[in-house]
Protein backbone atom coordinates (compact mmCIF):
# COMPACT_ATOMS: atom_id res chain seq x y z
CA UNK A 1 0.00 0.00 0.00
CA UNK A 2 1.08 3.67 -1.05
CA UNK A 3 0.79 6.44 1.65
CA UNK A 4 -1.64 9.11 0.12
CA UNK A 5 -0.37 12.65 0.87
CA UNK A 6 -0.81 13.68 4.29
CA UNK A 7 -2.17 17.23 5.02
CA UNK A 8 -2.35 18.72 8.81
CA UNK A 9 -5.24 21.04 8.85
CA UNK A 10 -5.93 24.18 11.63
CA UNK A 11 -9.39 23.66 10.91
CA UNK A 12 -9.95 19.77 11.12
CA UNK A 13 -7.47 20.12 14.79
CA UNK A 14 -9.67 22.79 16.30
CA UNK A 15 -12.75 20.60 15.06
CA UNK A 16 -11.39 17.30 16.17
CA UNK A 17 -10.45 18.20 19.15
CA UNK A 18 -13.02 21.04 20.17
CA UNK A 19 -15.86 19.62 18.78
CA UNK A 20 -18.67 21.42 16.45
CA UNK A 21 -22.50 20.82 16.86
CA UNK A 22 -23.57 17.16 15.12
CA UNK A 23 -24.86 17.88 11.48
CA UNK A 24 -28.15 15.84 10.22
CA UNK A 25 -26.87 12.62 8.25
CA UNK A 26 -29.82 11.05 6.27
CA UNK A 27 -29.83 7.22 5.34
CA UNK A 28 -30.27 6.00 2.23
CA UNK A 29 -29.20 2.93 -0.27
CA UNK A 30 -25.59 2.83 -1.67
CA UNK A 31 -25.49 1.91 -5.28
CA UNK A 32 -21.84 0.39 -6.16
CA UNK A 33 -20.43 1.70 -2.93
CA UNK A 34 -16.56 1.35 -2.36
CA UNK A 35 -14.33 0.54 0.29
CA UNK A 36 -11.40 2.09 2.54
CA UNK A 37 -8.86 0.02 3.65
CA UNK A 38 -5.90 0.92 5.34
CA UNK A 39 -3.26 0.85 7.87
CA UNK A 40 -2.11 3.51 10.86
CA UNK A 41 1.23 3.54 11.45
CA UNK A 42 3.23 4.96 13.72
CA UNK A 43 7.50 5.16 13.30
CA UNK A 44 8.47 7.52 16.64
CA UNK A 45 9.50 6.86 20.21
CA UNK A 46 6.76 4.97 22.26
CA UNK A 47 6.60 7.05 25.20
CA UNK A 48 5.41 5.87 28.34
CA UNK A 49 3.55 7.54 31.17
CA UNK A 50 4.41 6.04 34.99
CA UNK A 51 1.24 5.26 36.68
CA UNK A 52 1.21 5.58 40.69
CA UNK A 53 -1.97 4.70 42.42
CA UNK A 54 -2.39 7.12 45.47
CA UNK A 55 -5.67 5.60 46.96
CA UNK A 56 -8.45 2.64 46.72
CA UNK A 57 -5.32 0.53 46.09
CA UNK A 58 -7.58 -2.61 46.32
CA UNK A 59 -9.30 -1.63 43.22
CA UNK A 60 -7.08 0.09 40.81
CA UNK A 61 -3.77 -1.69 41.05
CA UNK A 62 -0.06 -0.77 41.89
CA UNK A 63 2.29 1.32 39.85
CA UNK A 64 2.55 0.41 36.08
CA UNK A 65 3.43 2.05 32.75
CA UNK A 66 1.47 2.50 30.29
CA UNK A 67 2.36 3.65 26.87
CA UNK A 68 1.14 6.91 25.29
CA UNK A 69 0.66 5.18 21.53
CA UNK A 70 0.31 1.16 21.34
CA UNK A 71 2.26 0.32 18.58
CA UNK A 72 2.90 -3.05 17.18
CA UNK A 73 6.14 -4.72 15.84
CA UNK A 74 5.11 -4.09 12.29
CA UNK A 75 4.18 -0.11 13.99
CA UNK A 76 0.45 -0.46 13.61
CA UNK A 77 -1.31 1.86 16.12
CA UNK A 78 -4.02 0.32 17.64
CA UNK A 79 -7.02 2.02 19.02
CA UNK A 80 -6.55 4.91 16.50
CA UNK A 81 -9.66 6.33 15.20
CA UNK A 82 -10.40 6.68 11.09
CA UNK A 83 -13.33 8.56 10.26
CA UNK A 84 -14.96 10.58 7.24
CA UNK A 85 -15.97 13.94 7.53
CA UNK A 86 -18.71 15.64 5.87
CA UNK A 87 -20.72 12.83 4.85
CA UNK A 88 -24.78 14.05 4.39
CA UNK A 89 -25.61 10.90 3.13
CA UNK A 90 -25.12 6.76 2.47
CA UNK A 91 -25.67 3.78 4.38
CA UNK A 92 -27.15 3.25 7.64
CA UNK A 93 -25.62 3.21 10.94
CA UNK A 94 -24.55 -0.01 12.08
CA UNK A 95 -26.89 -1.70 15.02
CA UNK A 96 -24.53 -0.42 17.87
CA UNK A 97 -24.61 3.07 17.12
CA UNK A 98 -28.20 3.14 16.07
CA UNK A 99 -29.03 3.70 20.06
CA UNK A 100 -31.02 0.49 20.59
CA UNK A 101 -28.39 -0.12 23.80
CA UNK A 102 -27.36 3.25 24.91
CA UNK A 103 -23.06 3.40 24.51
CA UNK A 104 -21.85 3.33 27.83
CA UNK A 105 -17.91 4.69 29.37
CA UNK A 106 -17.86 2.07 32.37
CA UNK A 107 -15.19 3.02 35.52
CA UNK A 108 -13.53 -0.67 35.88
CA UNK A 109 -10.90 -1.22 38.49
CA UNK A 110 -9.82 2.49 38.11
CA UNK A 111 -9.75 2.34 34.01
CA UNK A 112 -12.30 3.76 31.44
CA UNK A 113 -13.65 0.44 29.70
CA UNK A 114 -13.40 0.74 26.43
CA UNK A 115 -10.50 3.04 27.40
CA UNK A 116 -10.83 4.44 23.10
CA UNK A 117 -14.51 4.60 21.61
CA UNK A 118 -15.91 6.08 18.58
CA UNK A 119 -19.96 7.00 19.30
CA UNK A 120 -23.06 8.39 16.93
CA UNK A 121 -23.71 12.06 18.79
CA UNK A 122 -26.22 11.71 21.37
CA UNK A 123 -26.83 9.55 24.70
CA UNK A 124 -24.25 8.13 26.35
CA UNK A 125 -24.24 5.88 30.07
CA UNK A 126 -21.53 6.91 31.96
CA UNK A 127 -20.56 3.39 35.16
CA UNK A 128 -19.57 3.11 38.23
CA UNK A 129 -18.12 -0.83 38.97
CA UNK A 130 -16.42 -0.11 41.48
CA UNK A 131 -17.18 -0.60 45.28
CA UNK A 132 -15.92 3.52 45.50
CA UNK A 133 -16.49 6.72 44.57
CA UNK A 134 -15.76 7.68 40.80
CA UNK A 135 -15.74 11.49 39.55
CA UNK A 136 -16.23 11.26 35.79
CA UNK A 137 -15.32 14.52 33.57
CA UNK A 138 -15.62 14.40 30.17
CA UNK A 139 -14.37 17.55 28.14
CA UNK A 140 -14.24 19.26 24.91
CA UNK A 141 -10.71 20.54 24.57
CA UNK A 142 -11.16 22.65 27.81
CA UNK A 143 -14.96 22.93 27.73
CA UNK A 144 -16.77 20.55 30.75
CA UNK A 145 -19.09 18.25 28.26
CA UNK A 146 -20.74 16.08 31.84
CA UNK A 147 -19.39 16.04 35.05
CA UNK A 148 -21.28 13.81 37.68
CA UNK A 149 -20.19 12.14 40.87
CA UNK A 150 -20.73 8.44 41.09
CA UNK A 151 -20.28 7.43 44.71
CA UNK A 152 -22.00 3.66 44.50
CA UNK A 153 -20.80 0.34 42.54
CA UNK A 154 -23.74 -0.31 39.93
CA UNK A 155 -24.28 3.28 39.75
CA UNK A 156 -25.41 4.58 35.86
CA UNK A 157 -26.04 8.17 35.30
CA UNK A 158 -26.97 8.77 31.56
CA UNK A 159 -25.27 12.07 29.46
CA UNK A 160 -24.93 13.42 26.17
CA UNK A 161 -22.25 13.91 23.49
CA UNK A 162 -23.88 15.96 21.26
CA UNK A 163 -20.93 17.62 19.67
CA UNK A 164 -18.87 15.80 17.22
CA UNK A 165 -14.83 16.04 17.82
CA UNK A 166 -12.83 14.36 20.46
CA UNK A 167 -14.17 13.91 23.99
CA UNK A 168 -11.07 13.00 26.87
CA UNK A 169 -12.45 12.26 30.02
CA UNK A 170 -10.63 11.53 33.33
CA UNK A 171 -11.23 11.13 37.01
CA UNK A 172 -11.55 13.82 39.44
CA UNK A 173 -10.77 11.28 42.21
CA UNK A 174 -8.12 9.11 40.98
CA UNK A 175 -5.68 11.65 38.76
CA UNK A 176 -4.61 9.08 36.45
CA UNK A 177 -7.43 7.45 34.67
CA UNK A 178 -8.20 8.82 30.90
CA UNK A 179 -10.55 7.58 28.32
CA UNK A 180 -11.36 9.51 24.80
CA UNK A 181 -14.48 9.17 23.30
CA UNK A 182 -14.70 10.17 19.43
CA UNK A 183 -18.00 11.59 18.70
CA UNK A 184 -19.21 11.23 14.82
CA UNK A 185 -22.61 12.24 12.65
CA UNK A 186 -21.85 9.68 10.35
CA UNK A 187 -21.62 5.99 10.18
CA UNK A 188 -18.44 5.81 7.92
CA UNK A 189 -15.80 5.34 11.08
CA UNK A 190 -13.58 3.10 12.64
CA UNK A 191 -10.84 1.69 15.36
CA UNK A 192 -8.28 0.30 14.03
CA UNK A 193 -7.48 -3.08 15.40
CA UNK A 194 -4.33 -4.75 16.88
CA UNK A 195 -2.40 -4.42 13.75
CA UNK A 196 -3.40 -0.77 12.95
CA UNK A 197 -5.83 -2.34 10.15
CA UNK A 198 -9.64 -0.83 9.36
CA UNK A 199 -11.70 -0.51 7.11
CA UNK A 200 -14.68 1.50 6.03
CA UNK A 201 -17.33 -0.12 3.76
CA UNK A 202 -20.05 1.06 1.73
CA UNK A 203 -19.00 4.22 0.63
CA UNK A 204 -20.42 5.83 -2.06
CA UNK A 205 -17.71 6.76 -4.88
CA UNK A 206 -16.32 10.46 -4.60
CA UNK A 207 -14.10 12.23 -3.06
CA UNK A 208 -13.65 12.43 0.87
CA UNK A 209 -11.77 13.73 3.41
CA UNK A 210 -10.30 11.39 5.84
CA UNK A 211 -9.44 11.85 9.67
CA UNK A 212 -6.96 9.61 11.53
CA UNK A 213 -6.43 10.54 15.15
CA UNK A 214 -4.64 9.48 18.50
CA UNK A 215 -4.76 11.32 21.66
CA UNK A 216 -0.42 11.14 21.63
CA UNK A 217 -0.66 12.69 17.97
CA UNK A 218 -3.38 14.36 16.91
CA UNK A 219 -5.41 14.54 13.91
CA UNK A 220 -4.33 13.89 10.61
CA UNK A 221 -6.30 14.73 7.54
CA UNK A 222 -6.17 13.11 4.06
CA UNK A 223 -8.32 13.33 0.60
CA UNK A 224 -9.51 9.82 -0.53
CA UNK A 225 -10.87 8.88 -3.53
CA UNK A 226 -13.17 6.21 -3.46
CA UNK A 227 -14.05 4.55 -6.73
CA UNK A 228 -17.82 2.71 -7.67
CA UNK A 229 -17.52 -1.29 -6.19
CA UNK A 230 -13.50 -0.97 -5.96
CA UNK A 231 -11.42 -0.47 -2.91
CA UNK A 232 -8.74 2.01 -1.66
CA UNK A 233 -6.30 1.08 -0.07
CA UNK A 234 -3.85 3.76 2.03
CA UNK A 235 -1.14 3.81 5.04
CA UNK A 236 -1.25 6.70 7.27
CA UNK A 237 1.69 7.86 9.40
CA UNK A 238 0.66 9.44 12.49
CA UNK A 239 3.41 11.51 13.61
CA UNK A 240 3.66 13.18 17.47
CA UNK A 241 2.90 16.88 17.22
Amino acid sequence: MKPINRVIVASVIAIAISGVSAHAYEEGPVAQGGTIEGKVIFNGEVETRKIIPNKDLDVCDGPREEPLIEVGPDKGVQNAAVYLVGVAKGKAWPAEAQQVKTPELVNHNCRFEPHVQAIRAGPLVVVNDDPMLHNTHGYYGKRTAFNMALPNKGQRIPTELTRTGTARIDCDAHGWMEGWIYVVDNPYYAITGADGKFSITDVPPGNYTLVAIQSLTGPVQQSVPVAAGKPTELTIELKKQ
